[in-house]
């Protein structure tokens, strides 16, 4: 009944071709996360804009983003734009995706750590003469992003697995675009999978090890809850 013979070498000579998709998977993950931030900080102002038209924006991204499924948003990005003539490659509709639902997410992380920021600290500032955008951007906005730093991480963590659905717009360059050409090639499913489920577990870790030990180096208050 059990009669599969596994070729863990077959495997295993093909790293360091993984490992360099594993590069391209990290490189979509990091500009998606930085373009993802610059968006949902432009979110968060509008929706404390007091304007309905980009207060509406701001929601209307949020709730696409937070309430379809990835896999559309990076459909819609390389083929549903193709529509009106905008042809993305798959690199960059990736990228789109990914990025576009970063947003959302992060969007919604920073509206509640400005919850968590008293309204008093921005009227100080105000009261010091500064306007509304610089207590914004010198008070509030520190404050933040230091409070959705590590809700921000788990996002990180998420784009990193959301790249895998690259394969299905023809990215082929990425881990699991490479990895799906050499199983296409050597029907060495198991293999070639179960080596590259054990990269993403070992990035998504690193991402995340990474992210404690800076906030615990630069945020006093994460030493504060480790020491509690």
């Amino acid at each position: 009944m059990f009669n599969y013979t596994f070729h863990w070498n077959q495997a295993l000579r093909a790293l360091p071709q993984m490992l360099d998709g594993a590069v391209v998977t990290l490189q979509v993950a990091v500009l998606s996360m930085v373009i993802g931030v610059a968006c949902a900080i432009a979110l968060t102002v509008f929706r404390l804009s007091g304007s309905r038209i980009l207060g509406g924006i701001a929601t209307t991204w949020v709730e696409v983003a937070r309430n379809t499924p990835a896999l559309f948003q990076i459909y819609m990005a390389h083929f549903g734009l193709g529509n009106f003539g905008i042809h993305l490659s798959p690199y960059t509709a990736l990228l789109v995706g990914i990025a576009f639902n970063n947003a959302g997410y992060l969007a919604e992380n920073f509206r509640g750590a400005l919850k968590a920021i008293p309204d008093t600290q921005a009227r100080a500032g105000r009261s010091l003469g500064m306007t509304s955008l610089q207590a914004f951007r010198l008070i509030v906005l520190p404050q933040m992003l230091r409070v959705a730093f590590l809700p921000a991480t788990n996002q990180m963590v998420w784009a990193i697995l959301m790249t895998s659905l690259g394969v299905t717009v023809g990215m082929n360059t990425d881990l699991a675009g490479i990895t799906q050409e050499l199983n296409a090639r050597s029907f060495r499913t198991f293999e070639f999978f179960a080596l590259a489920a054990v990269i993403y577990y070992l990035i998504a870790k690193a991402v995340t090890l990474a992210a404690r030990a800076f906030a615990w180096r630069m945020f006093r208050y994460w030493r504060g809850v480790r020491d509690v």
